[in-house]
């Protein structure tokens, strides 16, 4: 098994998980409670310069677009992340209360809750090169097809998750991957990440493979 510090590139299938990781950072009930890792990162770099996270409920033609959010307020596109930087929490009118700001329009009631901060119809900004381009940068890594349960500190955003997929050597997928560990911090993570053109444009969230360096492997 390789053990060691390598590139991997997250299929398109997967990398939305990673875009999850930080809407849950920034989520205004994570960031009241004081325990997120993102606390301290409001109007700071987040992602790479260029990237950016846009969120618009009034997408056409989307099953999860929503003209008002779960508290009556409308909804409207807005960047969360504009090149590369983080410019607002997730926030409904109660978690903008406790942080002395207004509501982001992000509420969502379920049936047997009160309403909660979420958010809907992300795009993540697309490169300009394919998932089998970003496998030739990478050399020789894992390329991730699916995710096994997860270890994250949402105070820290020390990140440890199981993972199947490929082993790539020399740009090409040579063998498969049943079970490995990879590991890193969700802070130095995204602001790494290498993203292709891959997106499924059909989905709410559209977030395309990923490449991220650096990251430390187990029994792959």
């Amino acid at each position: 098994p390789k053990t060691g510090t390598y590139p991997v590139v997250y299929d398109e299938r997967v990398a939305a998980s990673l875009v999850g990781h930080l809407l849950s950072a920034i989520n205004g009930t994570s960031i009241a409670r004081g325990s997120s890792w993102a606390r301290d990162l409001l109007g700071r770099q987040v992602l790479p310069v260029g990237l950016s996270l846009t969120e618009d409920p009034l997408r056409a033609r989307t099953q999860s677009s929503r003209p008002f959010d779960g508290e009556g307020l409308p909804t409207k596109r807005r960047a969360i992340v504009e090149d590369g930087v983080l410019t607002g929490w997730v926030l409904d009118l109660a978690t903008g209360r406790k942080l002395g700001m207004a509501s982001t329009g992000n509420a969502s009631r379920g049936t047997g809750a009160p309403p909660s901060p979420s958010t809907t119809n992300l795009d993540l900004t697309q490169g300009g090169v394919s998932r089998d381009d970003l496998l030739r940068q990478m050399g020789t890594g894992l390329l991730v097809t699916s995710m096994i349960g997860s270890t994250i500190n949402p105070t820290t955003g020390d990140y440890s998750r199981g993972a199947s997929g490929f082993w790539v050597e020399n740009g090409r997928i040579s063998h498969p991957v049943h079970e490995c560990t990879i590991a890193g911090n969700l802070r130095d993570m995204l602001l790494r990440l290498v993203p292709a053109n891959d997106a499924r444009m059909h989905l709410s969230t559209r977030v395309p493979s990923i490449l991220i360096d650096g990251m430390t492997l187990a029994g792959a």
